[in-house]
């Protein structure tokens, strides 16, 4: 049949759930993910993300989205464990991006500040 083994065992399966209904062709769009949160809460988890870790007993000083996911459900906002991904996902359509954060290397020395400032300009 020029398909994987797991295949036939996921046909036969399926076959002996819903019987010959399984042989109709159905979408082959993806499943869209249960919706996590309402409205309200996004905006509480948005309210949440411009406090700072240390206000919930983080020891980060940044939301990374892990931490993010697991300050929300320990506060009640989400209704259930969700990853870093889920989190990123809520907030999406609210127009958050999420990037990085980034460390910036910097020296307390002045030499090193005029160097960089003439190395820019």
């Amino acid at each position: 049949m020029r398909c994987h083994e797991q295949t036939v065992r996921n046909t036969i399966h399926a076959f002996n759930q819903r019987g010959v209904a399984v042989l109709q062709r159905q979408s082959s769009r993806p499943h869209q993910p249960r919706a996590v949160c309402d409205a309200a809460r996004r905006e509480r988890l948005r309210a949440l993300l411009h406090q700072r870790p240390g206000t919930f007993g983080q020891p980060s000083r940044r939301w990374p989205l892990r931490l993010a996911a697991e300050v929300s459900y320990a506060q009640g906002l989400m209704p259930r464990q969700v990853g870093g991904e889920a989190i990123r996902r809520v907030l999406q359509p609210r127009g958050v991006r999420w990037k990085r954060a980034k460390r910036w290397i910097t020296s307390p020395d002045p030499a090193y500040l005029r160097g960089k400032n003439s190395a820019t300009a």
